[in-house]
């Protein structure tokens, strides 16, 4: 048989992106859990698909005193799984990785990093191409990038980027304040602030689906929909993250980033090109809109949740505030449920509903587009009323896609039932997509910002929030805890809010 009779027409094209210019990557925070976990192995990953040049390096960075071998055997040992496949790749990318003691309050160790960058640009060839990726805590994101400008390392806008991890920011003061440091240092198009999400290719596939398919966007507004679902649904608990999760919660954690972002996305205009800047605008404009479903009253627009114990005999789990590191009398929210409306001429009198929690029943993430019901039921149900037609986008594990319609039952009479057309990304494709930090580490050494957050971005979704967080802050009995079990889906005050609108979440 042929090749052309084997070979899967959908995979046409695939592994033909852009290959990365020479350059050093430095990671600050080389020591902590997100550089072995997460872009250590993006990094492998991008290597193996050829995506890195020959002229590459990864400087890693923190206060530990390692030696270039450490690294690089701490990193194997962390990546031991997928370098037993390939241990001749494993040589040759880590040949390329060196570590460097910084401290980034120490101006001394900044100007030692200065030398050592020069001496791997000779040795690598990396061209003074430089991206800074902060690891660190979020507190020193600010003095990070002011370090980093008062060392001259990011003079050249076309050879020097920073890349900046979430949260962005407490609240909205404390983002403009950030924002106004980093711009600062350097031009906007040198900032990276990354949204993992974002780099999934099941939120980008949101953006395609849309507008490369004209039966989408006729019906993607208020006269055909009639609600949207967010979730983001986890099934592990805080784990290790007690210290940073007790003074964020689920709100500042996952709703103004994450599904603030796939909200954007979802319920963003066509811009007017595929260009950084038309699509960022377009998301902007959409958080610039947005706001609570009761601006006067917000606590009848949200519920907040923490997840008690659960499981089983065999297997037991623990309630939030029985986690290592959490306050036995911990008011942090674990689960949060909120309605929003975007006013403008597409979604004007559409309800927006997000929702997001730990130890739930099933790891999850996903958006539903859920259309009005026909204006005359003519045909009787198998099961009551005919169920409305429903366009669920799978974000996460099992991403793809499916259109629940009504079709005939069969038999005598005219009886109808709903049924599912699915589109699954790993059957029609024959390989799993990329992690996202795949492609967002990519893009930001490509210097390509699309899939990064603006400033303007970044501060809209805090000013959305901000009645909330001063609630909580000022006014927490307005914004309860409920508690829920654990493997559960949420407290049942957020299944009474969706009640009033006689909706129901989606259980998949």
């Amino acid at each position: 048989m042929s090749t052309t009779m084997t070979t899967n027409p959908l995979r046409v094209g695939l592994r033909q992106e852009r290959v990365i210019a020479p350059q050093c990557l430095v990671i600050f925070g080389a020591s902590g859990d997100l550089t072995h976990r997460k872009l250590v192995p993006a990094l492998f990953e991008l290597f193996m698909q050829r995506r890195l040049p020959s002229e590459f390096a990864v400087l890693g960075c923190a206060r530990r005193p390692w030696s270039d071998e450490e690294f690089r055997s701490k990193m194997a040992e962390a990546m031991a799984d997928k370098i037993t496949d390939n241990p001749k790749a494993w040589e040759q990318f880590s040949a390329g990785m060196f570590y460097e003691p910084v401290d980034l309050q120490k101006p001394e160790d900044l100007v030692k990093l200065g030398g050592r960058l020069e001496t791997i640009d000779r040795l690598r060839a990396t061209r003074n191409n430089r991206t800074f990726y902060l690891s660190v805590s979020p507190k020193f994101y600010g003095s990070g990038c002011r370090a980093l400008a008062d060392a001259g390392l990011l003079r050249d806008p076309e050879r020097s980027r920073v890349v900046i991890e979430k949260p962005f920011g407490r609240d909205y003061s404390s983002a403009q304040a950030l924002n106004k440091v980093v711009q600062s240092c350097g031009q906007e198009n040198q900032i990276f602030r990354i949204d993992h999400y974002l780099g999934k290719e099941t939120v980008q596939n949101i953006m395609v689906l849309r507008f490369a398919n004209t039966i989408f966007e006729p019906i993607w507004n208020r006269n055909y929909i009639s609600n949207v679902q967010i979730t983001a649904a986890e099934t592990v608990g805080v784990e290790e993250r007690a210290g940073y999760y007790e003074s964020s919660g689920a709100l500042r954690d996952m709703v103004q980033n994450h599904l603030t972002q796939m909200l954007a996305i979802t319920a963003m205009e066509t811009p007017g090109r595929f260009d950084p800047e038309a699509i960022r605008s377009e998301k902007a404009k959409v958080l610039q809109a947005a706001r609570l479903a009761d601006e006067l009253e917000p606590w009848n627009c949200c519920i907040r949740g923490q997840y008690g114990p659960g499981g089983s005999e065999s297997a037991p789990l623990k309630g939030y505030r029985q986690e290592p590191g959490v306050d036995p009398n911990s008011t942090t929210e674990t689960y949060v449920a909120m309605k929003l409306f975007i006013d403008n001429w597409r979604w004007q009198g559409v309800p927006f509903y997000v929702r997001t929690g730990k130890r739930l029943a099933k790891r999850l993430s996903e958006v539903v587009l859920t259309f009005r019901e026909a204006p005359v039921h003519l045909f009787d149900a198998a099961g009551g009323s005919p169920t409305a037609n429903q366009l669920i986008l799978r974000i996460q594990p099992d991403e793809g896609a499916e259109f629940r319609f009504e079709v005939k039952s069969p038999g005598s009479g005219m009886r109808s039932r709903p049924v599912e057309m699915e589109f699954s990304y790993d059957e029609s494709f024959g390989e799993p997509s990329d992690e996202g930090y795949v492609r967002l580490l990519a893009d930001a050494m490509l210097s390509d910002p699309t899939l990064f957050t603006r400033s303007d971005e970044v501060e809209a979704a805090w000013r959305l929030y901000t009645p909330l967080l001063e609630l909580i802050e000022d006014s927490p009995w307005r914004l309860p805890i409920h508690p829920y079990e654990s493997r559960t889906w949420g407290p049942a005050a957020a299944d009474s809010m969706l009640a009033r609108d006689g909706l129901l979440w989606r259980r998949p």
